[in-house]
């Protein structure tokens, strides 16, 4: 399953990339407001860090004024992949620019149905947001595992792009299912290193090799 870090602060990408663990990065409206910066430069910038894709988001809602804005943002870098909203236009846009070799990320899926319309669209990746499914009183693994299942039924080549995770147990019910990528905040792929008995263990290792009295170097 791929990593990608949901999230516009560059010191965080920079961090989580050092680890060789990240793939991608996925940005949106809200995420470039709490960065307070220029969203051309940000975008820019990230794309420069990493080499898998980078999530960019249209802000128009109807599929001509789209096109404007992802002919604009897929100039910006090669590994750009164009975010669009699960709508008729959003669709729309998603097959013309997937017919012309450019990434689409289709986001604010909410429904296997919804899924399906991606799939068929030409999407590269579909965005079902898990966390705020559960939100809303709803099982959000459950909805990755029916996409998962009808994704297969039909041999589509969508990436299953787990959006919206709010904690480790969303990554790992994600991986169980299948999914192709997840997306999660930094704290949240921290989060993935840290068991109590990893640090017990270091405890007790430091502690008896004091006793030593050596040094490795």
């Amino acid at each position: 399953m791929k990593f990608f870090a949901d999230t516009a602060e560059i010191a965080d990408i920079k961090d989580l990339a050092a680890t060789g663990l990240l793939d991608g990065v996925t940005t949106n409206p809200s995420l470039i407001a709490k960065s307070g910066r220029d969203f051309m430069e940000v975008t820019k910038e990230i794309c420069a860090i990493v080499d898998g894709p980078v999530s960019a988001e249209v802000v128009a809602l109807d599929h001509e004024t789209m096109m404007k804005e992802a002919e604009v943002l897929r100039k910006l870098a090669d590994n750009v992949c164009i975010k669009v909203p699960l709508t008729i236009d959003g669709l729309k846009t998603c097959k013309a620019l997937t017919g012309e070799g450019t990434m689409v990320n289709v986001t604010l899926c909410f429904s296997a149905n919804q899924a399906l319309l991606a799939a068929k669209a030409g999407a590269t990746f579909v965005s079902p947001f898990v966390g705020r499914h559960d939100d809303n009183g709803f099982d959000g693994m459950d909805l990755i595992r029916d996409i998962r299942l009808i994704y297969d039924n039909y041999a589509y080549e969508t990436e299953i792009l787990v959006a919206s995770v709010r904690h480790v147990t969303h990554v790992l019910e994600s991986a169980r299912i299948g999914a192709d990528v997840m997306t999660a905040p930094p704290s949240v792929i921290k989060a993935l290193f840290k068991h109590v008995l990893t640090d017990k263990g270091i405890e007790g290792f430091l502690a008896d090799w004091a006793k030593t009295g050596q040094s490795i170097l």
